[in-house]
């Protein structure tokens, strides 16, 4: 037996069909594709930070719950007592974490698309069914489409994001109050932009007992930690904690996240900054033709009007410029380009570049 023979016996099919997450090869660029803080902490933070992990014991298991970064996050982030907080290698491991705690047969995860891909992708790693419902032409929820397919398959698992990513924009609250009063599974609010956005949803854990809410450190400025976190009822996160991994916080995540968390405020004025850039850059997008959309996240989504989307992508990593084509990843993003908001000079760069390619 040759071994695509054996690959074909052995790999599931839906696997064997998918395509490994893309990551864009951004050596020498000026990196604008994957919704990163750009900036780097103070000189004497950094050397602060480096004496604390030169104490880290490598040799020793890291501790189970990390309990200095859960700490941290319940004073920065505001979170009640009542709730417990379990951590991940990233959201990612969060996904697939309540991917697996609700894999009965038959089990359906629902997400309005486009979206963030690996929900339906994780969806496919654990062998559930995965619909995803398109949203209106203006990027806001299809409800009435999200509502008849909760009243046929009753989806164990719900990703709602605020905002939402690619598009860059918060849905109506009476919007996702209606698909989380029409849900019997959880829902899960995925609010992985939320430095960039003037929503948070962590009050919707008193109102409702079947929403969890999620969240990151890598948008703020620690995306190379790779630290996901789930906040909600004990009940439910007691439940997803016996399938995560023991240790799946490494050593000096938690010593470096259990850091920067002592000083937040850093990372709050960077975002703040990042805002401030954002608006500048919608502006000069607007200016330069594009239909740009507004945006509550560390990025903006703009249309291109000559279609020629992925000629433009292509011209600026000839600038040493990158970005995200997003023309092709669905209908609704025909033509669309994505910009993570850099730092001025960054941003400057990218509009110069554009004005000479357009």
């Amino acid at each position: 037996m040759s071994i695509e023979q054996k690959i074909t016996q052995l790999i599931r099919s839906e696997i064997r069909a998918l395509h490994a997450y893309p990551v864009g090869d951004a050596s020498g660029m000026i990196k604008l594709d994957a919704m990163e803080n750009p900036y780097q902490w103070p000189a004497d933070m950094v050397q602060e930070w480096q004496g604390i992990l030169a104490n880290c014991a490598l040799n020793r298991y890291p501790h189970p719950t990390a309990p200095e970064v859960t700490a941290g996050l319940r004073e920065v982030m505001k979170v009640p007592a009542q709730y417990d907080i379990l951590l991940g290698n990233g959201s990612d491991e969060i996904i697939q974490l309540l991917a697996m705690a609700v894999s009965n047969p038959g089990a359906t995860i629902l997400a309005p698309e486009p979206g963030f891909v690996m929900y339906k992708m994780i969806a496919t790693f654990v062998g559930l069914n995965y619909v995803g419902v398109p949203l209106n032409e203006d990027f806001s929820l299809d409800v009435d489409g999200m509502l008849a397919v909760i009243a046929q398959q009753q989806p164990q698992l719900i990703f709602l994001a605020q905002p939402n990513n690619p598009t860059g924009n918060l849905w109506a609250e009476a919007d996702l109050t209606a698909i989380v009063e029409a849900s019997d599974g959880l829902v899960v609010l995925d609010e992985a932009y939320l430095p960039f956005s003037s929503r948070n949803h962590l009050d919707w854990l008193d109102r409702y007992d079947n929403v969890l809410v999620m969240r990151t450190l890598s948008k703020v400025g620690l995306a190379g930690l790779r630290l996901g976190m789930l906040f909600g009822r004990p009940e439910w996160l007691n439940e997803i904690n016996k399938i995560r991994m023991p240790y799946n916080i490494n050593v000096l995540t938690q010593a470096s996240a259990a850091f920067a968390l002592k000083h937040f405020d850093v990372l709050d004025q960077q975002c703040a900054e990042l805002k401030q850039q954002r608006e500048w850059l919608f502006e000069e997008l607007l200016a330069l033709g594009f239909s740009a959309y507004k945006s509550e996240a560390n990025f903006i989504l703009a249309r291109v009007k000559t279609d020629n989307a992925r000629e433009i992508f292509e011209a600026l990593k000839t600038h040493k410029i990158l970005i995200k084509c997003m023309d092709g990843a669905h209908p609704l993003l025909a033509q669309c380009l994505r910009f993570t908001v850099g730092k001025a000079g960054e941003n400057q760069a990218l509009i110069t570049a554009l004005k000479a390619i357009l």
